[in-house]
């Protein structure tokens, strides 16, 4: 990705009839230490997604804040540097989800696929539009290498700018979904 365009796409499945998936990927223009690094990393996080608290290790569970203003405990269950992330969202309850990262050097760039699952169906795409909004604040803030919300974002206020994008996209998702 050399532009401020993204080029992010995703898609909605149901699991089990309860609930469903959605999964985002892009390719970006950047190696796949970089990339990983903007995934985890607290510093980069804060740039594009979220801020954490605690220990970022495999095992442990930390404390987010997302730009969507979704907050809460998040396990990190599989850290296999830097092709693979497995987190556990609010771990125990009961709306529990999970969501896996995928790197893959792609050409000169790498591949991103993020899989949230655990979903109710009647919201995803709500969720796919979330994530796409996610996706694409990730591409800006490789491009500019800083933060894409300047102005901040708290668990009671979304980032402006994920929360235009997301207005934006929300649309379609629900179409595609069929809602």
């Amino acid at each position: 990705m050399t532009s401020t365009e993204t080029t992010s796409t995703g898609t909605m499945r149901d699991l089990d009839g309860v609930t469903g998936a959605v999964r985002v990927e892009d390719v970006y223009d950047t190696d796949i230490d970089d990339l990983w690094a903007a995934c985890t990393t607290p510093a980069r996080l804060s740039r594009w997604i979220a801020e954490v608290a605690g220990e970022l290790r495999e095992g442990a569970t930390f404390d987010a804040v997302l730009t969507s203003t979704w907050s809460g405990p998040v396990r990190i269950d599989v850290c296999d540097a830097p092709r693979h992330l497995l987190l556990t969202m609010e771990p125990g309850a009961a709306d529990e989800t999970r969501v896996e990262a995928w790197l893959t050097t792609e050409g000169s760039g790498t591949r991103l696929v993020v899989e949230e699952r655990g979903l109710p169906l009647d919201k995803m795409h709500f969720y796919a539009a979330g994530w796409q909004a996610h996706v694409d604040d990730l591409g800006r803030s490789l491009v500019t290498d800083g933060a894409v919300h300047p102005d901040g974002w708290s668990a009671e206020a979304p980032a402006a700018g994920w929360r235009a994008r997301w207005d934006e996209l929300t649309p379609a998702y629900r179409e595609a979904s069929g809602g």
